[in-house]
């Protein structure tokens, strides 16, 4: 580590953060204002066309908000960041800013099943479309190809059944296509992968998960990878044309290698308006700074669970990708050596109902539909998140009937067990 490289410790705890100029305050402070003063009409004049940076109203940018996207950027080794409400906001600003209607864009059929529902019903309201691939084989998503896809969308790590995807490989089919890679890297976090260092362009996280960690604020984020081209190809005008509204500027041209970041917040923030509030800011950021600890013990802790599990009689499979018998393992190696994470599945004996009992007996773990908490949780995701897919669909996401969820916390290891334990003599 020195002055110009720090590591990723230092960057979790300092990135973006200065001693408040006027108070010497040393956490940054909660900005809870809707405006700010300008210091002239050319001042104002200047802000609104895109000639200066600086605060307008929070809808659009808050002064708490820029810290936690400067730090995420960092993290993630990122150019610019835009925080936003929640990560289904950020992924909202995300297609916006790229889509057109009649366009699609291919996402990996393992997904969140709130971003399944997003993808496939919401999005359509917008006529945008959806072709599903599947990651373990990345050749198999040139055929989904047209001159009318716009992206492509996978997560690091998969949820809910945690495992690895090779981003390099679908990287490169990607840009080979000149489209750019958007990652979802909620679940590994950038302690575990940082995508853009193997081709991704764009990544979106649910911040309400590990980055926050304490399930206590809403939030997401959108890093812009500045590695992509928007303006070669002509095929997303909002970079690449001049904006009317802005006096005829042309994002990518006036902005370069942070453009996709200030186009989603001057052209969707804007006017979606999914602001994330500055008290919500400022939670997410002192959560940051615990994420290396919290991630460390997070994958010790499941690694263990997951080989206790697989010992268990009433246990019919186990999903983890750090076991060294588990076909998602060479990945994991590859792509994140310090951890395979914290959330994972595994099979109760008995199907539906057996899973069904076996969360309503435990007792430590919390059964709620979230992750990334230092809380154990815990979910039947085909009665819960994924109830809204169809058999199929659920199996195809890895939520099939017999599928429990378990996001493993930052508890005594022990404990954690003998709860697993009673719950499953009652299943």
């Amino acid at each position: 580590m020195s002055k110009d490289n720090p590591g990723f410790s230092t960057l979790a705890v300092h990135a973006g953060a200065q001693p408040d100029p006027t108070t010497k305050a040393r956490i940054t402070p909660i900005y809870q204002t809707t405006a700010y003063v300008f210091d002239s009409s050319d001042h104002a004049a200047a802000l609104f066309g895109l000639q200066q940076f600086g605060n307008i109203y929070t809808r659009i940018m808050n002064p708490t908000q820029a810290v936690l996207e400067e730090r995420v950027a960092a993290l993630e080794g990122g150019t610019a960041a835009l925080a936003t409400a929640s990560g289904h906001a950020a992924q909202l600003l995300i297609f916006h800013t790229i889509m057109r209607p009649g366009d699609n864009f291919i996402a990996a059929r393992r997904l969140y099943g709130g971003s399944i529902n997003q993808f496939g019903n919401a999005f359509k309201s917008f006529d945008w479309h959806v072709r599903w691939m599947d990651t373990s084989d990345p050749g198999s998503m040139e055929a989904l190809i047209d001159e009318k896809t716009k992206g492509v969308f996978v997560e690091s790590l998969a949820n809910p059944g945690g495992t690895f995807v090779d981003i390099a490989a679908i990287a490169d089919i990607a840009h080979k296509h000149g489209l750019p890679l958007i990652v979802d890297n909620t679940m590994a976090s950038p302690y575990l992968i940082r995508p853009i260092e193997h081709g991704a362009d764009i990544i979106v996280h649910s911040l309400t998960k590990f980055m926050g960690g304490h399930g206590n604020s809403m939030g997401g984020v959108l890093v812009d990878g500045g590695t992509f081209d928007w303006t070669k190809s002509g095929k997303y005008p909002m970079l690449s044309e001049p904006r009317p509204e802005y006096g005829g500027v042309v994002l990518h041209q006036a902005f370069g290698n942070f453009a996709f970041a200030i186009a989603a917040r001057v052209l969707g923030l804007r006017d979606f308006g999914p602001t994330i509030a500055p008290l919500n800011s400022f939670l997410l950021l002192t959560g940051i700074e615990t994420l290396p600890l919290r991630m460390q013990r997070h994958c010790e802790n499941a690694m263990t669970v997951a080989k206790w599990l697989k010992t268990h009689p009433k246990v019919s499979w186990v999903n983890y990708s750090g076991l060294a018998d588990d076909p998602n393992h060479a990945l994991q190696q590859k792509y994140s050596p310090k951890g395979a994470g914290a959330v994972f599945t595994f099979g109760v004996k008995g199907g539906y109902e057996s899973g069904k009992t076996f969360v309503e007996a435990l007792k430590l773990f919390s059964h709620l539909a979230n992750i990334g908490d230092t809380r154990s949780l815990v979910i039947h995701p085909a009665s819960t998140t994924h109830r809204q897919l169809t058999p199929e669909q659920q199996i195809a996401a890895g939520a099939g009937p017999d599928v429990v969820r378990l996001s493993v916390g930052i508890e005594d290891v022990s404990d954690i067990i003998a709860d697993l334990e009673q719950a499953l003599e009652q299943a």
